[in-house]
């Protein structure tokens, strides 16, 4: 199983024999594609489709595995120390289950204690400390604003953040070409916390809206054929709209 794959990174790897491609990447090479196999695994849930998640969970876990070869190639780590590592992580953080805690510290608690271990500033106590850069900027709003939350620096219901997301409109509609970018960012930054607000995963809404607009598009393309390009915009809103009424 596991061992197989994990023979086959190390042929890859092989810096004599091994494949041109494969051992001539790092960590940051292969970045890129470890976040894409994680968005394409979550679209074959979103579709439904477990063949497919069952393929892609096999790409998924092979990023993971790469990443563990390169670290052993440079005397980093190895895949056993991910794995050690990991249910570790999985035992400390349920104490009632697999220790000899009575109840549960809460899953915040147990998560502020691992951040401040790991902090290389003892200082940062800070309750949005580790919320990782590298996330895609809309779960990173999210799990700010939920971080945020969890130390009472919220709204009590959705009025706040949806007042919130018409004045951001407004200060758009007002900006000069210096500010309206910044003004942007914060109008899309109130839309994640409306939607948190509305029990919304911003990321899956946003994901089946791109779907619905190519659903729509596609079919404007096909009733047109080759004239779609040349409709004028009155021409091509007004086939928008009968896609939307047939239900496309």
């Amino acid at each position: 199983m596991i061992e197989r794959l994990t023979e086959i990174m190390k042929r890859l790897r092989d810096p004599v024999a091994g494949c041109e491609w494969d051992r001539v990447q790092t960590w940051s090479t292969i970045a890129p594609y470890t976040i894409e196999e994680a968005y394409e695994v979550a679209d074959a849930i979103e579709r439904d489709d477990p063949a497919d998640l069952k393929d892609e969970l096999g790409d998924l876990l092979l990023q993971i595995v790469f990443h563990a070869q390169i670290a052993e190639d440079a005397g980093a780590f190895t895949l056993a120390d991910v794995v050690d590592g990991i249910a570790d992580k999985m035992e400390r953080r349920h104490p009632h289950i697999f220790g000899d805690a009575s109840a549960s510290p809460g899953w915040e608690t147990i998560k502020a204690a691992e951040r401040m271990a790991k902090s290389d500033d003892a200082a940062d106590t800070s309750a949005i400390t580790g919320v990782a850069l590298g996330l895609p900027a809309l779960a990173r709003a999210e799990k700010l604003q939920k971080r945020a939350a969890r130390v009472g620096f919220d709204w009590p219901d959705a009025a706040g953040p949806l007042a919130k997301v018409h004045e951001e409109i407004d200060e758009i509609a007002t900006a000069g070409p210096d500010t309206v970018a910044e003004e942007m960012g914060d109008l899309l930054f109130a839309v994640t916390n409306w939607a948190r607000h509305l029990g919304i995963d911003p990321e899956a809404a946003l994901r089946r809206g791109n779907a619905k607009f190519e659903a729509r598009f596609r079919a404007m393309e096909h009733e047109a054929g080759s004239g779609f390009a040349a409709l004028t915009l009155a021409g091509k809103e007004e086939l928008w709209q009968a896609v939307k009424r047939r239900g496309g």
